[in-house]
C-alpha cells in the first residue's frame, strides 16, 4: 500500500534484530493465506455480482450492493495477484508491486465509501418499512436510478482514484518503487519489514511524505466510515426499538421481520470492523509507536491482516446469504399469514410490500 521503510533483508541472525528465527517463514505464510482467502472472496463477490446482476433493470436498490460487491471483487483480485507475485524475479517487478499496491488504495478505499453507501440503503429500506407499517400503505420503489444515487456511486469510486493521482504520479517520478526490492513487496498493503535491522537506508523526502500521505488516507477513509456507519446503526437500533415496542400495531411475524433487518444492519457493519481493523491497527502502530509496530505485535497484526483483509468479498456474501434466506421465510410467512385474512384487492396491494425487493434482497 506504501512504500517500504526499509531496503535491505537478509537471512543472517547476526544482521537480524531478532537473531531468533528466519522471518521470511512469516511472508511465505501470510502469501498462501492471501492467494486462498483471496480466491474465496472472489468466489463469494462473483456469486453475488450473478444473483442480482440480471435483477438491476428491475431493481434499481441493488445497485449499492452490487457496486459493493464489484469493488470487492476487484480488491480480491488485486490480492490474487500479488500473492501470484510474490518472490517472483523480473526486471520491472518493483515498478508492479508499487503501483499494484497504489491501486489497491484506490480500491479498498472506493469498497470504504460503498460500505457507506450500502449502509445508508439498508437503514433507508428499514426506515421505509416501518413507516409503511404504521401507515399502512405499501413500500413503493422506483425503476430508475435516482440522481442522488448516481453522485454518490460516482463520488465513492473517484474520489480515492484522485485523491491517489499524486502517489502514481510523484512516486513513479521519484522512483518510490526502489524501496519495493524485498521479497515480500507485492504482498498485501504492507507498511515495512517486520522487524528493523542496523544499517537500514531511510527513504527520500519525496518518498516519506509520499508514504504518510497515504496512511493519512487509508485511516482518514476508514475513520469517515465508521462514524457513518456507527451513526447509521444507532439510527436504525431506535427504529428496531421502535417496532418491537409497538403494541398493537405489528404482530410476531412483522417484529420478526424487522428483528432479521436490525441483524442485517449490525453485521455488515461487523464485517467491515473485523476486516480492516488489524490493518487499521498495524498502520497506527507504524506511525505512532514504530518500534512496537515492527515487533512480535507487528507480526500477529500482519498475519490477522492476511486473514481479515483479504476475505471482506466472502464475508460479505455470507452476511447476504444468511440475511437473504431469512427475510424471505419472514415475508413469506407474513404473506401466507395475511393471504386468507384479506380481500382480493388488499391482498393485491400489500403482496408488494411483503415482497419487496429493497426489503428482500
Amino acid at each position: 500500500m506504501w512504500p517500504s521503510e526499509t531496503l535491505s533483508f537478509t537471512r543472517s541472525p547476526e544482521s537480524n534484530t531478532t537473531g531468533a528465527m528466519d522471518w521470511t517463514q512469516v511472508y511465505e505464510a501470510v502469501r498462501w493465506i492471501q492467494l486462498i482467502m483471496a480466491v474465496f472472496s472472489i468466489l463469494g463477490s462473483a456469486s453475488i455480482i450473478w444473483l442480482i446482476g440480471p435483477r438491476l433493470s428491475q431493481a434499481p436498490e441493488l445497485q449499492p450492493l452490487f457496486q459493493l460487491s464489484v469493488a470487492d471483487l476487484l480488491l480480491a483480485a488485486c490480492w490474487l495477484t500479488g500473492g501470484v507475485l510474490y518472490s517472483q524475479s523480473c526486471s520491472n517487478l518493483s515498478v508492479l508491486c508499487y503501483n499494484l499496491h497504489t491501486v489497491e488504495q484506490v480500491l479498498y478505499m472506493a469498497s470504504f465509501f460503498f460500505t457507506l453507501n450500502y449502509v445508508w440503503n439498508l437503514y433507508t429500506v428499514t426506515r421505509e418499512k416501518f413507516n409503511s407499517c404504521f401507515s399502512g400503505y405499501s413500500v413503493q420503489f422506483s425503476n430508475r436510478v435516482s440522481v442522488k444515487a448516481k453522485l454518490i456511486a460516482a463520488f465513492s469510486g473517484l474520489c480515492p482514484a484522485l485523491l491517489m493521482v499524486p502517489v502514481f504520479i510523484r512516486g513513479n517520478a521519484s522512483h518510490c518503487q526502489a524501496n519495493f526490492t524485498e521479497p515480500y513487496r507485492c504482498l498485501l498493503m504492507h507498511t515495512g519489514a517486520l522487524f528493523l535491522r542496523p544499517g537500514h537506508q531511510q527513504l527520500s523526502s519525496t518518498c516519506s511524505v509520499l508514504h504518510v500521505y497515504q496512511i493519512v488516507l487509508f485511516l482518514g477513509s476508514f475513520l469517515v466510515t465508521l462514524l457513518g456507519i456507527t451513526g447509521l446503526v444507532v439510527k436504525a437500533r431506535c427504529i428496531h426499538r421502535r417496532a418491537v415496542t409497538a403494541n398493537g400495531y405489528l404482530g410476531n411475524e412483522e417484529r420478526a421481520l424487522f428483528r432479521v433487518m436490525d441483524l442485517r444492519m449490525l453485521l455488515y457493519p461487523l464485517v467491515f470492523i473485523f476486516c480492516w481493523g488489524p490493518a487499521v491497527a498495524l498502520a497506527f502502530l507504524r506511525v505512532a509507536k514504530p518500534s512496537t509496530g515492527h515487533g512480535v505485535a507487528g507480526v500477529c497484526l500482519y498475519i490477522s491482516e492476511a486473514f481479515t483483509s483479504a476475505s471482506q468479498g466472502f464475508l460479505n456474501c455470507l452476511v447476504y446469504g444468511w440475511t437473504r434466506l431469512h427475510l424471505r421465510r419472514a415475508g413469506l410467512v407474513l404473506f401466507s399469514r395475511d393471504v386468507d385474512t384479506q380481500t382480493p384487492l388488499l391482498r393485491s396491494q400489500q403482496t408488494r410490500s411483503y415482497m419487496a425487493p429493497g426489503t428482500i434482497r
